[in-house]
């Protein structure tokens, strides 16, 4: 508050300043806000595609599944 003050911002307006300044995710050399939508996709879809030689297994439908996930919970 007393830098908010020193700075003559109410402090909502200060704590929204400072939030802004320590969003610094960079992509690709962008701020991730300045990203459109599409290029999020495209970028999530390059990640999964990345993955395919991962060998991973695949879960099951029943694995993946409410009853199946909260069973031994006994829910």
């Amino acid at each position: 508050m007393a830098q908010a003050e020193a700075e003559g911002l109410p402090v909502s307006e200060y704590l929204r300043n400072l939030v802004k300044g320590q969003v610094s995710a960079r992509i690709g050399g962008r701020k991730a806000f300045e990203i459109p939508p599409e290029g999020w996709v495209r970028q999530f879809k390059a990640w999964v595609a990345s993955h395919a030689e991962d060998d991973l297994p695949v879960l099951s439908d029943e694995a993946l599944s409410r009853e199946f996930i909260y069973s031994e919970r006994g829910l």
